[in-house]
């Protein structure tokens, strides 16, 4: 580990600080306990925020591992970062020490690796300019490099004025004198085309290095192996995972021809998750087939939106089956896929759920893939550090799987990593990643592949009995692609030709490129929508989208802009559906066709969480009954957009009623409350959801609190027996009492849908408070209307 802040400089090499921590040399430590969890401080600092909304980057960006508390003679606090570029392989005079300085082995690189490194340093960029740590990607002593791989030592927060392209090309021209033949003009130019300020964003910066990097590829070729294993375990009676190639082949790809691997865990026990995990692997087959006549002309961004597609109709397919089959919430069947496709020079790494990627070199074994579980979420927010998130008992309930809704919440994640050096990846469920078995044996059972000591299969086979002996609980599936490279001197001899500018592609090649991807396609497509969605939803969060789509190199193109354009237009077409929503006009008919559609949106994602389970389940044939507790299994149609035990937070004034089917109102909560679902119930005559609900802890902004709230706002109970009902009728105004910590009432969903804060995800302690049943001091009379 590296220690950052002051008080480590107290500290000499030998000594244990904290009873835990051997200071080993200037700021390097070794965790001396490594299975007790690191000290978290109740608050995050704001120069630690950074590294936390930054978690996406983990290829090239150091993580927090926890805090020190300061000893007496220690009078600052230090904190301890991972991942950090610290030579983990090689002799005992290497190994713990800082791997070495860009600058130091820039002038030995090939000119595809001195391209590689300017393209991993530039997609750094736009997000850390974001978090207002660019600077550290001047500093020369922080850029570090393992192998191919990029990394940074730290992060420094930015000085006013904010850093520029301009100094960043001033840096670069120090790199002139140690660059390549090949490249040295192309370099020149760039830097001179930076320091002039010709170039102004970064993308645009990233789309001239890509097309480099293109044009260079032919000094080397590649050739692949690709081979899995999949194994039902000891602690399993089934096999709900699936792969491709199919388990025990081994597929060679010789110099031109692509590499393909996917492994897919199903979700949803034996009724389910073997066939959602096939499912998937059959439609994305039938998908990348025809990818090869779509990629004539190489576009990076063109096969970066073919991929997504592909896994949105991966996701229809088996969320198509699922309604076919009546399945509901839990019972609903699904998969987590992460699948590997090369491309020229590049490998393109997709991932929805929790199975993962590792990427093997010499150099080390590093994570692509972030899972899309709760602790991840709670880390990108900056809410909490990932160690501390772990121990928390959802941390590992999903955020997002293929078939457990629509493809318009569907954020796929689709990587691209320049292929420069001999390498492995290894795809696998968590029957094998999970307790970091992938970490503690990679050097002895997939590092010897490299050096030709092991061939595919029999490391395989290793690794698929280590999973079953050290975890055993899963099933476990493996996939591996072997890259080789090897120098091919083309030809003719050729010198990059100088980068262009007017050359890229503008915004209206942007739209027309996005057209033609989606042409096959009806109007409103899924994958159409989800980008647009995606775009939304990053917007809502302030994450930038580089952090839920990491690419190292970007498209040929600002493709931000264009996916902002998208953003806008899905924007005014909520506001319009949100103002419709409210009218005093709208019948519960309409009400219930809106209610289905804005459930692709407030659904998976923002509160639901996809619960593991692999007991079998069984195909509802009856509705539920009409009140729903928590311990319910199934939900009649339509489904209720906010789940049992969702807990959320309003960002306005609303009030409750005691009960449905009475006028009685029980009191009001201000902006911030914060409240438990407990129960939903749904009445014959109208469509749309009741929600029981129990406050946590009320909003305690008392300035957002009207006098009164309009009549068009409130929630009218519903006229049992009636035909039609009103859902806003005449009220006379409530009281101005508020309702207290523990009380419970009702409110209708749609009402409630408007007040929710779609960013807020609980904190442990607001988990807490929830848990805690406390009646309110005081009950409020509740206010009877006429």
């Amino acid at each position: 580990m590296w220690a950052i802040g002051s008080g480590i400089k107290a500290a000499q090499p030998g000594e244990v600080i904290a009873k835990r921590y051997l200071l080993i040399h200037s700021r390097v430590l070794l965790d001396t306990q490594p299975a007790v969890p690191p000290e978290t401080p109740l608050e995050i600092p704001q120069t630690i925020t950074p590294y936390l909304r930054l978690v996406s980057y983990g290829l090239h960006l150091p993580q927090v591992y926890g805090l020190l508390t300061p000893q007496p003679r220690h009078n600052k606090e230090i904190w301890l970062l991972e991942g950090v570029p610290i030579q983990a392989t090689g002799n005992i005079n290497t190994q713990g020490q800082l791997s070495p300085e860009l600058t130091s082995v820039w002038k030995d690189a090939s000119p595809v690796r001195q391209l590689n490194w300017l393209q991993q340093w530039a997609s750094l960029w736009q997000p850390l300019s974001r978090e207002g740590v660019a600077s550290s990607l001047l500093k020369s002593d922080l850029v570090r490099v393992e192998g191919a791989l990029l990394r940074l030592l730290e992060l420094q927060p930015d000085q006013t004025p904010a850093p520029t392209l301009k100094q960043l090309g001033q840096l670069w021209s120090q790199l002139l004198e140690g660059a390549s033949p090949v490249i040295s003009e192309f370099c020149q130019q760039l830097c001179s085309q930076l320091t002039k300020g010709q170039i102004q964003t970064s993308e645009q910066l990233l789309a001239l290095l890509a097309k480099g990097l293109f044009e260079c590829r032919s000094w080397q070729s590649r050739t692949y192996k690709t081979l899995t294993r999949t194994d039902t375990g000891p602690g399993r009676s089934h096999n709900e995972d699936a792969c491709y190639p199919p388990s025990g082949k081994l597929i060679s790809s010789s110099r031109g021809k692509e590499a393909l691997a996917m492994v897919c865990d199903g979700i949803g026990g034996q009724a389910g998750g073997e066939i959602a995990s096939q499912l998937a692997i059959d439609t994305l087959r039938q998908q990348l087939k025809q990818l090869p006549a779509k990629l004539k002309v190489w576009h990076p961004t063109t096969l970066t939106l073919e991929l997504e597609k592909a896994v949105c109709a991966a996701n229809d397919s088996i969320s198509q089956r699922n309604d076919h089959e009546n399945r509901f919430d839990r019972q609903r069947m699904g998969t987590t896929l992460v699948m590997a496709r090369t491309h020229a020079h590049e490998i393109y790494i997709t991932h929805v759920g929790d199975s993962r990627i590792y990427w093997v070199s010499r150099h080390g074994c590093h994570q692509v893939t972030l899972d899309d579980d709760l602790a991840s979420r709670e880390v990108r927010l900056g809410y909490t550090l990932y160690r501390h998130a772990l121990q928390q008992p959802t941390s590992g309930a999903l955020v997002q799987a293929l078939g457990m809704g629509s493809s318009t919440t569907l954020h796929p994640t689709v990587q691209r990593l320049v292929l420069d050096e001999d390498c492995l990846f290894l795809l696998c469920s968590d029957g094998l990643s999970d307790n970091d078995r992938v970490e503690q044996y990679w050097e002895t059972e997939i590092l010897p592949i490299l050096d030709g000591q092991i061939d595919l299969k029999k490391a395989a086979e290793r690794i698929i009995e280590l999973a079953n002996t050290k975890n055993g609980h899963d099933n476990v599936t493996v996939a591996l692609i072997y890259c080789q490279v090897t120098p091919s001197q083309p030809s003719l001899p050729i010198q990059l030709s100088p980068p262009r500018i007017e050359s890229l592609p503008t915004l209206e090649t942007n739209k027309t490129l996005m057209l033609n991807v989606k042409s096959d396609q009806q109007p409103a497509s899924t994958d159409e929508q989800k980008t647009a969605l995606l775009t939304l939803n990053l917007m809502e969060e302030g994450d930038a989208s580089g952090d839920q789509n990491p690419n190292y190199s970007a498209s040929t193109f600002p493709e931000k802009t264009g996916r902002l354009l998208l953003g806008i237009f899905v924007l005014l077409v909520l506001g319009g559906v949100v103002v419709y929503l409210l009218s005093p006009v709208l019948s519960p008919k309409a009400s219930g066709q809106i209610n289905r559609f804005l459930s692709g949106v407030f659904s998976l994602g923002k509160g639901q969480q996809i619960t593991r389970s692999k007991t079998p389940t069984q195909i509802p044939v009856t509705k539920a009954p009409p009140e729903q507790t928590p311990d319910s299994g199934t939900d009649p149609k339509p489904a209720a957009l906010i789940k049992n035990q969702d807990i959320i937070r309003t960002v306005g004034p609303v009030q409750l009623l005691v009960k449905p089917e009475k006028q009685s109102i029980l009191g009001r909560f201000t902006a911030g409350s914060v409240l438990q679902v407990i129960a939903r119930k749904r009445y014959p005559q109208e469509e749309t959801w009741w929600i029981r609900l129990r406050v946590c802890s009320p909003g305690t902004n008392k300035t957002d609190i009207p006098s009164d709230i309009p009549s068009d706002q409130m929630a009218s109970p519903p006229k049992v027996g009636s035909s039609s009902v009103p859902l806003n009728s005449k009220q006379t105004k409530p009281s101005a009492t508020l309702v207290s910590q523990g009380q419970e009432g009702w409110i209708r969903e749609k009402d409630i849908l408007p007040m929710m804060d779609r960013n807020f995800t609980p904190t442990s302690s607001q988990t807490s408070q929830c848990q805690k049943k406390t009646p309110p001091s005081s009950s409020p009379r509740p206010t009877q209307s006429p």
